[in-house]
């Protein structure tokens, strides 16, 4: 694990304390980011993907995010339910709740 990566991951643990019980899961060669009982968000790549559908995709598109982007080879994969949380959401503990907030409904949602 990449220094960048073990900040981040304090930064999301101390920041989303007051939202639940947060917990990173090693997967794919990133980690897999859960609130209590709902995947939020995944690190890949030292950069912070929060889940997306149809409901908040737009807040991500308006902040010029991007969707999780990785390479089979040569060719491009692109993960259209993972996209880049923006940088003034990192900066502020409430902003990072409130959008953690949506992935979680954006993650639950997508298992009904």
């Amino acid at each position: 694990m990449s220094t960048k990566t073990k900040r981040l991951l304090g930064l999301i643990a101390k920041n989303l304390a007051p939202l639940g019980a947060f917990r990173a899961r090693a997967m794919f060669g990133g980690y897999g980011l859960y609130l209590d009982d709902a995947i939020f968000g995944i690190i890949a790549f030292d950069q912070l993907y929060l889940k997306v559908d149809e409901i908040n995709r737009g807040d991500f598109v308006n902040r010029g995010s991007e969707p999780f982007t990785y390479y089979r080879g040569d060719v491009p994969a692109v993960m259209k339910s993972y996209w880049s949380c923006p940088e003034e959401v990192m900066g502020s503990p409430s902003k990072m709740r409130r959008w953690v907030e949506g992935a979680c409904s954006a993650s639950r949602r997508s298992r009904v």
